[in-house]
């Protein structure tokens, strides 16, 4: 069978450099850096910029005249319905971890070479350590993208490397075909920590392990 014929699509590569470039930046860009570092003129770039600012997929500083990239791609992506269905089967059992441990979690995925934040529960109580929705971390440097990379049942415990202080706690959440998710605790040690590490970890293995069943359709019986 013939392989089927390619089609070329200038605006539409066009758009989806300016996009790529953005997610992949610090910080924010010029007109000038964007056409530089997608290889076209300004002239060229001037409407697709402008197209994708009015659709929200970027941001435009009115001061600076700086881009950034916008959360409208975060949204789409929590629009597709497994996602979204993790998402709302994760968040009471969340909610209760966070009651249960007196400290905030989050759930992440893996997105390409990162780990990537798609939910999060706040500390009850009046210290925690907080993670953004939509944050992303470099997997081969955090605990929680070694459970997502490992595709391991087994939860860890681990100083995080980038925050001094914070002992990430991270359990995988698992479908029928390997680890989809990591929950993670980012216990903070301090006279608000009632429970210590390991009893924290005991928790959010018994979480994860209670989205993972809900996820795959089975009764959770508790641990």
């Amino acid at each position: 069978m013939a392989n089927a014929p390619e089609y070329a699509a200038p605006a539409l590569d066009k758009g989806l450099d300016i996009l790529e470039l953005l997610a992949a930046t610090t910080g924010a860009l010029s007109q000038s850096e964007i056409a530089e570092a997608t290889q076209r003129s300004t002239g060229q770039i001037f409407r697709m910029l402008s197209t994708l600012e009015r659709r929200g997929y970027i941001f435009r500083d009115k001061q600076s005249g700086l881009y950034v990239l916008a959360m409208k791609l975060f949204e789409l992506a929590h629009q597709h319905p497994p996602l979204r269905g993790l998402v709302s089967i994760a968040q009471p059992i969340m909610q209760e971890l966070a009651e249960q441990t007196r400290q905030s979690c989050n759930l992440a995925v893996l997105d390409g070479t990162q780990v990537r934040v798609i939910a999060q529960v706040e500390s009850p109580a009046d210290f925690g350590f907080r993670v953004r929705v939509g944050a992303a971390f470099d997997v081969a440097t955090t605990a929680t993208g070694s459970v997502l990379s490992a595709d391991s049942a087994e939860p860890l415990v681990r100083a995080d490397t980038l925050q001094p202080g914070i002992t990430d706690v991270v359990a995988a959440v698992r479908s029928a075909a390997g680890t989809v998710a990591a929950l993670t605790v980012p216990y903070v040690a301090t006279t608000f920590s009632q429970i210590d590490a390991e009893r924290v970890l005991q928790l959010a293995a018994n979480a994860a392990k209670e989205i993972s069943v809900v996820l795959r359709g089975e009764a959770f019986t508790g641990s």
